[in-house]
């Protein structure tokens, strides 16, 4: 949490943030953000980092931890004991300053606060601890910095733990689990002099605070927690008071943050004249997210749903970064629930997240990740320091503690997987999936042709590690009978990736009848599942709309579906594929697939849902087998409506299944036949989704299989929108089986 002096002119000049410092952005990143997602070499805690502060080029830390290691060192070698705190030098990672022991009896010591002093030679620590370098304290202790000596006189007796502090010139303000400070009762929250001395300051919270800030003007102080009631008012989780007495100056009624989300940290900018909060909620429809305040008349500016537990936000120049573990930001127009990202970074002025994701996992603990952030200024250079319970940081072992710089970027983009394809005379399509670079979405991607060192194409395209859309390039500078082979790269501008492999097509002296008729009919995603290896599956329509595998389907299966053609085999407990494009609802469509299965258990063959690596929440226009082999189609238009065929194809043979939805109902062709239909069905739920191959939810619908992921080979499969005709479907088949 940001430490904010007050009360004086030369105090409220001090409090110019960090945000405002005139450091020189990193190179290749996307701007507004100005913080690499490269982590730092940094030393690591065997526990958890609760608490941060920073002065004088020092970044100290905080929290329940027992020792600390160098970078690189596995648990429990090369570690220095340690009792719940480390300072460290911000510019090297290295241990540095003043090293304190923060004990108490035979139970476990935690420190939960950190705050410096408006001139930064005085630290404040809160927690539960009895004693700070063997001086006896209660929960509250003043460091002098300057000499690394606990001040015996500043020695408020606290009862309960402290979870939050704040500093002025003259005042001490903390909250907690505090319920008396001096034997005087407290609710919550409480004020201390420099010297100790209990102030009258005592708003009168009923449930433990978690976060406190407090405005520039020194006038008002914010508090955040548990609490559903301060001064007897209703106010949920977040309020505002005087800091004289303590009095109700907004209050936020039950309702404004859900009644089981909590506020966990609070951070002041003077410069976006702006206060935020981060919440953690319980349950389903919860609060997790961020919300924007005004200085001005503590009013929400904007807030921005996404889930997953926020708990430390810090403003850098003009854009808010936090630690969480967000895992559905679909509220924002972002990912769906997916795979939890813990690092994240918005715009204060505009709340949809921006191309910043380095990432940490759960760790230990609660599993949160990241819970507290601390910037700092060497030389020039800018820190963000995080601190936490991950274990690891960029997919490397790291515990306890990173930080992140204002450059240099050295991070180069992810290496472009690509698909090299020819199916008529004249030319040769190479695609490939966007790459990912952790602080720059927009990468400029170059065309190597044959071994040459000169690009042939050269283009920029915009990416996210949820969003990788499908490049394109369609060389037509080629001669049929001969061999092409290409490679790409990706670059932020600073940094390259490596060339992709090798990747060749012979451009055949005729077109290929079958993926020819699938264009010509008008396909707007085709994946033909023809790659040897990978994650991406190249869409050879013109939509562009790759296809992701999970969970490592069998590639190059032979013989694929069609003549020349090779197939996926996937495994019926674990593996699907989902298109990378967030697709508006469909009303006016057809889907093609072919399959080959002997399943008795059924599965999943082809639908639309609404999320990708996770099972979907809404699921319809989908076909699927029973247990017993047979197909069925389905959509809900407010009710479940289906139509099955009456023959099985579990067969182990190829079968096209094709199934299409217009103004005349739904159908459900197999190998180029009608099998089922109703006309009287028009519509299907609305939401906007994704098309999946071989696995998502199928709860309520009827005769549901025994796996709802599908084992057996698919291959060859398209979506169009529009209504492919009986005779379409026909030729398809009779072109998919010719030999």
């Amino acid at each position: 949490m940001r430490k904010w002096p007050v009360f004086t002119a030369a105090l409220a000049l001090a409090a110019a943030s960090l945000a405002a410092l005139p450091a020189p952005p990193a190179t290749a990143l996307q701007a507004p953000v100005a913080l690499t997602a490269d982590n730092l070499a940094t030393y690591q805690t065997n526990g958890i980092v609760w608490a941060m502060a920073q002065a004088n080029g020092i970044v100290y830390t905080a929290g329940t931890f027992s020792a600390i290691r160098p970078a690189g060192s596995a648990a429990g070698t090369n570690e220095t004991a340690v009792a719940n705190f480390a300072a460290f030098d911000a510019a090297t990672g290295q241990p540095a300053g003043c090293q304190l022991n923060f004990t108490v009896g035979s139970d476990n010591a935690t420190v939960r606060a950190l705050a410096v002093s408006p001139d930064g030679h005085t630290l404040y620590a809160g927690g539960f601890f009895g004693q700070v370098n063997g001086v006896g304290v209660s929960s509250l202790a003043a460091i002098d910095l300057d000499t690394c000596q606990v001040s015996g006189s500043f020695h408020p007796a606290v009862a309960g733990t402290v979870r939050t502090v704040q500093a002025t010139a003259d005042t001490v303000f903390f909250g907690g689990d505090v319920t008396s400070v001096a034997g005087q009762h407290r609710g919550r929250y409480a004020a201390v002099t420099t010297a100790g001395a209990l102030l009258p300051w005592a708003p009168d919270a009923d449930n433990p605070g978690r976060a406190l800030a407090l405005t520039p003007n020194g006038q008002d102080a914010i508090l955040g927690g548990d609490f559903n009631t301060v001064d007897g008012v209703n106010s949920h989780s977040l309020a505002v008071v005087d800091t004289s007495a303590g009095a109700l100056v907004k209050a936020y009624p039950t309702g404004f943050i859900d009644a089981t989300s909590v506020t966990k940290t609070i951070i002041v900018d003077p410069a976006s004249n702006s206060f935020y909060t981060g919440n953690e909620g319980t349950g389903t429809g919860v609060f997790d997210g961020r919300i924007r305040f005004s200085l001005t008349d503590f009013n929400q500016v904007w807030r921005d749903n996404c889930l997953g537990a926020t708990q430390s936000l810090e403003v850098y120049r003009t854009v808010l970064y936090s630690g969480s573990h967000a895992h559905d930001c679909s509220s924002m127009g972002e990912y769906p629930d997916s795979v939890r990202k813990h690092l994240l970074a918005e715009s204060v002025d505009d709340p949809h997240l921006l191309a910043w994701f380095p990432d940490t996992n759960d760790g230990i603990g609660e599993k949160i990740g990241p819970r507290v952030m601390a910037l700092a200024s060497v030389g020039g250079t800018d820190y963000l320091w995080v601190g936490g319970e991950f274990t690891t940081v960029n997919g490397t072992a790291q515990q306890g503690l990173t930080r992140f710089a204002s450059g240099p970027d050295t991070g180069a983009p992810s290496l472009p997987q690509t698909s090299v394809t020819s199916i008529a005379p004249g030319a040769v399509k190479v695609s490939w999936q966007s790459s990912i670079d952790n602080d720059d979405g927009l990468l400029t991607y170059r065309v190597y042709r044959n071994g040459g060192t000169t690009p042939v194409y050269t283009v920029s395209a915009s990416s996210l590690p949820w969003v990788r859309p499908q490049i394109t390039y369609t060389d037509t500078d080629v001669t049929p009978g001969v061999k092409y082979t290409y490679r790409v790269s990706a670059s932020d501008g600073t940094n390259t990736s490596a060339l992709s492999p090798n990747a060749s097509a012979t451009v055949p002296t005729s077109a290929e009848a079958y993926p020819t008729q699938v264009l010509a009919d008008g396909a707007t995603l085709y994946w033909r599942y023809d790659a040897a290896s990978g994650s991406y599956n190249a869409d050879s329509s013109t939509g562009d709309d790759s296809g992701i595998s999970v969970g490592g389907p069998v590639h190059g299966v032979t013989p694929g579906a069609v003549p020349g053609s090779k197939a996926y085999t996937f495994n019926g407990s674990s593996q699907w594929t989902y298109s990378d494009r967030l697709h508006p609802k469909p009303t006016t469509y057809s889907i093609e697939a072919w399959f080959k299965t002997t399943t008795t258990a059924g599965g999943k063959i082809m639908g639309f849902g609404a999320n990708t690596t996770h099972p979907s929440n809404h699921y319809d226009k989908h076909v699927y087998m029973t247990n017993n082999g047979r197909l069925t189609f389905g959509v809900n238009p407010g009710a479940i409506r289906t139509i099955s065929t009456p023959a099985a194809y579990n067969d182990g043979k190829w079968h096209l299944v094709v199934a299409t939805e217009g103004t005349n109902g739904i159908k459900l062709y197999v190998d180029g036949v009608q099998r089922a239909a109703d006309a009287s069905v028009t519509g299907s739920e609305s939401y906007s989704g994704y098309w999946r191959v071989g696995y998502d939810k199928l709860v309520g619908w009827p005769n549901v299989p025994t796996s709802l992921y599908f084992a057996g080979s698919i291959d060859e499969v398209a979506v169009y929108p529009g209504v492919l005709t009986p005779t379409q479907i026909a030729h398809h088949y009779a072109l998919g089986t010719a030999g």
